[in-house]
């Protein structure tokens, strides 16, 4: 994949709706699937992708899934490919924009770039990874103009 240049976009919340599905089928396969880990250890910059919108999107959950690999009832599935949650952040944010070749425009606070961000309530490096999806948004802000505040 790295020497093609392929950018793979995992659905990062899976595990968090659909984990206990794979217990038919046993606990290894997901140790393969969704393989943040394995993408960011080869050296491919993955990004991530929700089901929307037959599914949820909350990126709060995307990061809480990236970190823990957990379903909805706390069981862990597939922990060889949990990343950190700095990765998580990375993989949301300026690998998304370098998967839509956007990452000169956005993606980072940097000037010249557009000002696209959200201000959290919480700090999420200070939180327990399993509460990430609780941690409120404030404000967001696009294209340098507040566009929501709670």
């Amino acid at each position: 994949m790295k020497a093609l240049g392929a950018i793979p976009t995992p659905f990062s919340t899976y595990v968090y709706y659909h984990g206990e599905k794979t217990r038919y089928h046993g606990a290894e396969p997901l140790n393969h699937m969704f393989a943040l880990r394995s993408f960011l250890d080869a050296g491919i910059r993955a990004t991530q992708a929700s089901d929307y919108p037959p599914g949820e999107f909350i990126p709060m959950m995307a990061l809480q899934s990236e970190v823990t690999r957990t379903d909805t009832k706390g069981n862990i599935w597939g922990p060889k490919q949990k990343i950190t949650l700095e990765e998580a952040i990375r993989v949301g944010t300026i690998n998304g924009a370098y998967a839509s070749y956007e990452e000169n425009l956005k993606s980072s606070i940097e000037t010249g770039k557009l000002a696209d961000l959200v201000v959290l309530g919480r700090d999420p490096f200070k939180e327990n990874p399993s509460t990430l999806v609780t941690i409120p948004v404030e404000r967001t802000m696009a294209d340098g103009r507040w566009t929501f505040e709670s």
